[in-house]
This record gives C-alpha cells, structure tokens and sequence, in this order.
C-alpha cells in the first residue's frame, strides 16, 4: 500500500469483520436478521402493491406510506445481504469502489427516510388542523414534487463523502470492524486527519436530522393544539388515532439511528463495539421490518383493505 514515504494509495479492497468479539455465534445472530429481512421484504412489498391496488388508499397518506415502503426496502437491501454473506460463507472481503458506493447509499437512503417521515408528518398536520382544505393543498404534484424534493436532498448531500473518503491515505489496517460499509468506520482506518469527514458529518446529520426533527415536532405540537380544542372526546381520540402509527414509525426510526450518530462520534470507549453494530443493523432493519405491521395494526383503512383484497382474491377462483 506505501509508495512513498508521505504519499500512500487506497486499498484494493477491505474486510468486513461482522461483529467483533461475536464470531463464534455469527450463525445464530444471523437468523433473526435473516428472518427480519424476509418479513420486510414481504411487508414492505405488500403493502406497495396494496396501495396500488386498492383505490381507496390513492391518497396522500398512503402515497408518502408507499414511499417510505420503497426506501425502508431499498435501506436493508443494501446492506442485509452483505452482512448474511460474512456470517455465512465467511465472504468478507468487499472492494474499495464497492465500500464507497455501499456508503453513499445506506447515508443517502437514511436521509431520505428521514424525509418522508417528515413529509408524512406535514401530511398529518394539513390533515388534522385544515381537513377541509386536504385535498386541494397536497394534490398529486404537490406530492409529487415534494417526494422529489426529498430524494434529491438526501442524495445530493451525500455525494460528497465518497470523494471525502477517496482523498485520505490508507496506510493502516484495511479491517473494518463492522457488516457494512459505514462513513465513521472507514475514515478512522485513516492515518491522516479525519476533521473535515467528521465536520461533513455533522452539517450533514443538522441539515437532514436535526432541520427533519424539529419540522415533526412543529407539526406534532399544532396537531396537539388543534386535537385538544376538539369538544368531543371521541373526536380527540379519532383525530390522534390517525397519528399513532406514524408516531410509532418515528420512534422505531430516529432511536436506534441517534444511538448510532452519537457512540459513534462521543462514546467510542464506553460501548462495547459489538452493542455498536448490533444497533447500528438494527437502526437499518427494524423500520424495514416493523413498519408495515404497525401501520397494519393501527390504520383501519389498511387492515379493511387486505380484507377486501384477499375475498376479493377468493371470489375470483
């Protein structure tokens, strides 16, 4: 890797190492990330088909669902079956372009999940405090272009952590004790300054994280205001119940991804660094998986439709 004395070139390639400490027992962690993975594939899947088919979820609510179905699929693709490889078939080593690319997608598309929950938030806010006004201030293209807007947001803040990554020299270890490429665990491979990756890092998660956040905590206090000064009880608790999956959507999201953001950052030496990785997969998978059946639990309109969808499924045999 050295060619001269101040000068080194990237590695070739670098080694996943799973779960450090864990080695032993890799097959049985594998199972339940397995597992989790086909229920996310699953629901995430059928729920996408479900708003498509059924034409009484063709409103905005369930378009901003469907987007966030798409993302959560997309997320754990990108890094679910890697980590089953090393557990697996000991298939650890992953080329440098490779680990840039992994990296940009698993930030880009956790920026953008972020994105759609918030959007999701604004939607229930339009909803709960303008009900009369829903359908003609979130039209299609209004939707449209905010999904857009979104997307392009997350990916465009993105870009610039390969390039950040590919400046550095290399002239350490090419270990990455992790199942995934994750920005923080290859620039501390470096043997040069990490200042301006983790500055990046930083403006990256205010401009996405934080300015996402307090947009759903706006939203969620109007929503509060607006369900409070309803007369009737049953009112209150019909207006908030609409809220509760998408509450829970957040919860099970932004959790496991701040434990991550910030052991990673501040508490290096405090966490064990398989707790570490187990959150940080976790942080990729759990909305993957959990989404679906919470908004199949708590949205009527939702378990209605795949009543509907299977008798209907069973009338035409």
């Amino acid at each position: 890797m050295l060619i001269s004395n101040n000068s080194y070139e990237a590695p070739q390639s670098f080694i996943l190492n799973g779960i450090p400490g864990l080695e032993a027992v890799h097959i049985w962690i594998s199972l339940p990330l397995c597992t989790m993975y086909i229920i996310s594939l699953v629901g995430n899947l059928g729920l996408v088909y479900l708003i498509y088919y059924e034409e009484s979820l063709h409103r905005p609510m369930y378009f901003f669902l469907a987007m966030l179905s798409l993302i959560d699929l997309f997320t754990c693709t990108t890094t679910l079956p890697n980590a089953l490889f090393i557990f697996w078939f000991k298939l650890k080593e992953i080329n440098f372009t490779a680990c840039l690319v992994q990296m940009f997608f698993v930030h880009g598309f956790t920026g953008v999940e972020s994105g759609v929950l918030m959007l999701m938030a604004l939607d229930r806010y339009v909803a709960i405090c303008y009900p009369l006004r829903y359908a003609t201030i979130l039209t299609n293209p209004v939707i449209a272009k905010a999904g857009l807007a979104t997307f392009l947001r997350g990916v465009l803040l993105m870009i610039p952590f390969p390039f950040l990554v590919k400046r550095l020299p290399f002239c350490r270890s090419n270990v990455i004790s992790h199942t995934y490429c994750d920005h923080m665990s290859v620039v501390k491979l470096s043997c040069a300054s990490i200042k301006i990756n983790v500055i990046y890092g930083l403006m990256v998660a205010l401009l996405i994280g934080v300015y996402d956040i307090c947009c759903i905590s706006v939203s969620y206090t109007m929503i509060l205001r607006a369900v409070v000064s309803l007369s009737s009880a049953d009112a209150q608790q019909k207006a908030f119940s609409t809220c509760t999956a998408h509450i829970s959507a957040i919860i099970i999201t932004y959790v496991p991804a701040f434990f991550t953001f910030f052991t990673h950052r501040f508490g290096g030496h405090t966490i064990p660094p398989s707790l570490h990785i187990i959150v940080a997969n976790l942080y990729l998978l759990l909305p993957p998986t959990l989404n679906p059946i919470v908004y199949g639990m708590k949205t009527k309109q939702i378990r209605d439709s795949i009543i509907k969808f299977f008798h209907d499924e069973k009338g035409s045999r």
